[in-house]
């Protein structure tokens, strides 16, 4: 369903992708635990446009949607693992 929505925000007007941090509790370790995810954030509205320039406009908003999913994708990745090895190092369990 997210990745609908965030699919949908792309195509219909300008969008980025950024990393949000979780926090969830372990009963089994009995300890805090954080995870990043992706959310999808609004930049403005597409009010419209005519001719060549609505092709360059969405070409336009399409690279930005599709740099800022690369780039916070990378963080998410990144701030996963680390959280992941920090709940290994704490929980042996």
């Amino acid at each position: 369903m997210r990745v609908a929505s965030g699919l949908l925000c792309v195509l219909a007007s300008g969008c980025v992708f950024v990393p949000k941090t979780q926090t969830t509790y372990d009963a089994q370790c009995s300890m805090h635990r954080r995870e990043m995810t992706l959310d999808a954030a609004q930049l403005g509205s597409f009010n419209g446009c005519s001719g060549r320039e609505c092709g360059y406009v969405l070409a336009a908003l399409g690279a930005i949607a599709a740099a800022s999913l690369v780039v916070s994708g990378s963080i998410v990745v990144a701030g996963n693992m680390v959280y992941y090895l920090e709940a290994r190092g704490r929980c042996s369990a």
